[in-house]
């Protein structure tokens, strides 16, 4: 989902400036059969393209836009283990033993994204290495409790540091903690997604661009509108997340709710001396601190530090991005602060109320993906599989998830911004002290 001048933001987008799109593809004229249709050629529904066409399904995408143009093509290319959630909601639902199974099936997920990287040759400059850090006492203690609590309940093992310690692993004075862990990392998200819509279509999958689906009627058999064809199928994956809202109202009002569009927003500066990166980050890890609104960063396979974390949570683009990002990273590395920023970019994000991913049926065919909430690098792979497994009758997985109960944001659709700015400046207020 993109705003107008998230669009021409976006122009400016390190990711979109390193890569080499194929030319853009012809909407959908016509109309046409398959057994499956996908909504969305983001991670989620390439990912589930992928994996029904390997199973031998005739599988449609359609796009409101261009591949990977919304969150999959701008995100922060951080791949990381586990939930943005935490544990908390599946323990609480599912019990200890469900929820273990949730979690291993996160860490399975990085598995599988690195099997698709090997598999279909994608070049997306992967790399391993994660660091959690807490920027005050008070979150210092907490990463400690959470570490300590995921090693005991998940056997998830980092190295946790306090103090000078901290040092080891950032060379940065504003952090009081560290907790460095090796399955996770980052990658190029855009060269990912690419790479996945090459794949795709290497299985005979097709791909329509701007061709936005604005109804789907359904039944024994799914028919989904655009404005210039239909496709019917005997199956369908809602894979759209925030567009799902923006261009098709009657596609899924049930479940359009339960998420909401949260602005991200990241730079990009200037190539940075190979010593500085490794005085830096010496493992070249994604990092990512603890806080409710949180900063994330990490360094680009060409040395640019690639900061984010300015949010926005009402529908506007907030105002001189690239200097308040810029400020919050001189903050972070002080060694940063006259360093040219020659990008900066972003647009909106999908969150859940609870932060976990929300997966799930409408009626017998109709599959949705939604709710990631800011780990979707890996668990859109994840779902892909899951609802391919589903749709081929092995719905054990997916249906763990299906089991989650997720609530609608409240405020109904004139308050559900102004109320989640109001909340959002709350958890900011806590964040500092």
């Amino acid at each position: 989902m993109l705003l107008e001048s998230d669009t021409q933001l976006n122009q400016k987008s390190y990711y979109e400036a390193s890569v080499r799109r194929e030319p853009l593809t012809e909407p959908l004229s016509g109309d046409l059969q398959a057994d499956v249709l996908v909504v969305g050629a983001g991670f989620a529904g390439l990912s589930a393209a992928i994996e029904l066409a390997e199973r031998g399904y005739q599988v449609v995408v359609l796009e409101a836009d261009r591949i990977c143009s919304g969150a999959s093509g701008r995100n922060g290319g951080q791949a990381i283990v586990g939930y943005a959630s935490g544990q908390d909601p599946f323990e609480a639902q599912l019990g200890k033993a469900d929820a273990r199974r949730i979690w291993d099936m996160s860490v399975q997920a990085l598995d599988l994204m690195d099997a698709r990287i090997a598999k279909f040759q994608i070049e997306c400059d992967r790399v391993s290495g994660y660091l959690y850090v807490a920027d005050s006492p008070r979150k210092a203690r907490a990463l400690e409790e959470d570490m300590q609590a995921m090693e005991r309940d998940y056997a998830f093992k980092t190295d946790f540091v306090r103090g000078a310690d901290v040092q080891r692993y950032i060379q940065s004075p504003r952090y009081h903690a560290a907790a460095f862990e090796r399955q996770s990392g980052h990658l190029h998200p855009l060269k990912y997604g690419l790479g996945l819509a090459r794949a795709a279509r290497s299985l005979g999958v097709r791909i329509f661009e701007r061709s936005a689906v604005v109804d789907i009627q359904r039944g024994i058999k799914l028919k989904a509108k655009t404005t210039r064809g239909t496709v019917t199928a005997s199956f369908g994956v809602l894979a759209g997340n925030c567009t799902l809202g923006e261009y098709g109202p009657r596609v899924a009002p049930e479940i359009t709710p339960r998420i909401m569009p949260v602005g991200t927003y990241i730079i990009g500066t200037a190539p940075l001396p190979v010593g500085q990166c490794e005085q830096l980050i010496p493992d070249n890890a994604a990092v990512c601190d603890n806080n409710f609104v949180l900063d994330y960063f990490r360094f680009s396979a060409d040395r640019r530090m690639l900061f984010g974390g300015r949010v926005s949570y009402s529908a506007r683009t907030p105002a001189n991005l690239s200097h308040v990002i810029a400020k919050r990273m001189g903050q972070v590395f002080p060694q940063l602060r006259n360093v040219p920023v020659e990008y900066v970019w972003g647009g909106f994000v999908d969150i859940s109320m609870n932060r976990a991913p929300d997966f799930g049926r409408l009626g017998d065919n109709l599959y949705y993906l939604q709710g990631f909430s800011g780990h979707g690098v890996t668990l859109t792979g994840l779902a892909g599989k899951l609802v391919a497994d589903a749709v081929a009758g092995q719905a054990e997985q997916f249906d763990l998830f299906a089991r989650v109960r997720h609530q609608k944001f409240p405020g109904g659709p004139l308050l559900r911004k102004p109320s989640l700015v109001l909340g959002m400046a709350y958890h900011q207020i806590k964040d500092l002290f």
